[in-house]
């Protein structure tokens, strides 16, 4: 069953280090996958994988430290933290007693009935008190840290994943799940409703897990779909201190949940770069996405051909994710509203579509004698064959030799036309180029004791061991 990966929160006062222990979790040793930056003043949104778990990490850095807005901001703040994480990891600096704001944090994080460690950091220091000056905060797990020379870091991980569950295979649920993303009043929770007033068929109508997400299950056909309605998301100057900084993170949530996004512009403001940025992080998350242009009743002036002209303008503006398909609705009016469903289930059927390796490599060799890879003198990259390796999004591998003089603008090429051919409308598809000749150096290297045994390379041979055994490559397909 699709589900969001755990998420852990670091909270506490200014200066305590919050943002130099994120930084130390996110980058340690085997640990970062992705991070999300830029989606608020400060980096707040980590992707970590560590010992066969995966769980996002987020700063709450912004805290004002000021004595009139402390309380406010501090309540807000851990409530929102208590709602959002699976796991609370409150800060406190160890050259300083605790304070009555670290016993209210400390207080209301308990209170939230999720696992809490309490990370005494800055220990490395002089003037670091004892770990018993700090049990008066009523936290049973307590660790000393130092983010400047990364003391206790691996302690905090191995503590962590004791508490969130390991990553696994997921097992299909058949529930397709459409998230409805976007700014601030553009119209995600009208749309959001009249999909649900579309269907007699509701299944379900629950109230999500925090205030700010909410979801509808409805059969649709053969299928069930469920609808997430996310918050708004601003610009990252007007993001609050605490509670926006949530927002953000269960839109976050929300697409990494999701199979197809609805990335809703509005018709009287369209083209903005927070937009753009939204689209970015879909396409970044591997998920299908729809443009939406919504509140199209409200247009003012418009003619028969006024979304013939502004479609090249949006086209133009998300040029770098041309997969993704246009339509124009109103809710008021519920064009297009219906089509919405089909498209959803089209464009899942698309991230679940698997090519035969025989498919692929006819379509490869006829693109490379239309259109050679150009290169150096003598260093001419070779192409042989392509599999697909994954679905959801669909991931391609070619295997070859001088691969890394291929540019970018044949990455494309051989992109554009695998779309045309098999189309993979509404979702991003991954390539990956494996150069044989560098595969066979390492493994050389390795076999005379000169390069050590990684696990990544262990991992790597597994899958491609299994890749060849489950994909069945033709037999005159040869290293």
């Amino acid at each position: 069953m699709a589900s969001k990966l755990p998420t852990v929160a670091i909270i506490g006062q200014a200066n305590v280090g919050k943002s130099s222990l994120f930084n130390r979790l996110v980058r340690s040793q085997q640990a970062i996958v992705a991070r999300e930056a830029g989606t608020t003043r400060d980096n707040v949104l980590g992707r970590v994988e560590y010992k066969h778990h995966q769980f996002w990490v987020v700063d709450t850095a912004g805290l004002k430290d000021a004595a009139d807005e402390f309380e406010a901001s501090i309540q807000e703040q851990i409530t929102e933290a208590a709602e959002a994480a699976d796991v609370i990891l409150v800060v406190v600096d160890s050259t300083q007693y605790a304070s009555d704001q670290d016993r209210t944090v400390a207080k209301k994080a308990l209170r939230s009935k999720k696992p809490v460690m309490l990370l005494v950091n800055k220990s490395d220091l002089k003037e670091s008190l004892k770990s018993d000056e700090f049990k008066r905060l009523g936290i049973k797990d307590i660790l000393r840290t130092s983010a400047e020379h990364s003391t206790g870091i691996e302690e905090v991980l191995d503590k962590i994943v004791e508490l969130i569950p390991a990553k696994s295979e997921e097992v299909p649920d058949d529930v397709l799940r459409v998230s409805l993303i976007g700014r601030p009043n553009v119209g995600k929770s009208y749309l959001f409703n009249t999909l649900a007033g579309k269907q007699q068929a509701i299944v379900a109508n629950i109230a999500g897990t925090t205030r700010d997400v909410n979801r509808i299950s409805i059969r649709y056909g053969a299928r069930d779909i469920e609808f997430l309605d996310t918050a708004g998301m601003r610009k990252p100057g007007k993001q609050e201190v605490g509670i926006e900084k949530f927002s953000v993170l269960r839109t976050l949530q929300a697409i990494e949940e999701s199979d197809v996004c609805f990335l809703l512009l509005d018709a009287n403001e369209l083209n903005t770069q927070l937009d753009q940025r939204l689209a970015g992080i879909i396409d970044e998350a591997g998920k299908g996405m729809v443009i939406v242009i919504s509140k199209w009743d409200s247009v003012e002036g418009k003619d028969a051909y006024t979304r013939d002209d502004l479609a090249p303008k949006i086209a133009n503006t998300f040029k770098f994710t041309p997969w993704a398909p246009l339509i124009f609705t109103s809710s008021v009016t519920g064009q297009n509203v219906t089509k919405l469903f089909d498209l959803a289930l089209d464009i899942d059927a698309r991230r679940h579509q698997e090519l035969k390796t025989r498919q692929l490599n006819d379509l490869l060799q006829k693109l490379i004698q239309r259109h050679p890879p150009a290169g150096l003198k003598n260093t001419h990259p070779k192409l042989r064959y392509m599999v697909q390796t994954d679905v959801a999004p669909p991931w391609f591998v070619i295997y070859g030799s001088n691969l890394k003089f291929i540019h970018w603008s044949y990455k494309r090429y051989l992109e554009r036309h695998l779309r045309e051919t098999f189309n993979f409308a509404g979702t991003p598809i991954r390539f990956s180029f494996r150069d044989e000749k560098q595969i066979k150096a390492n493994k050389a290297r390795i076999a005379e004791g000169k390069e050590p045994v990684t696990k990544k390379y262990k991992e790597e041979q597994e899958k491609l061991a299994q890749q060849k055994i489950a994909k069945k490559l033709p037999s005159d397909v040869k290293d």
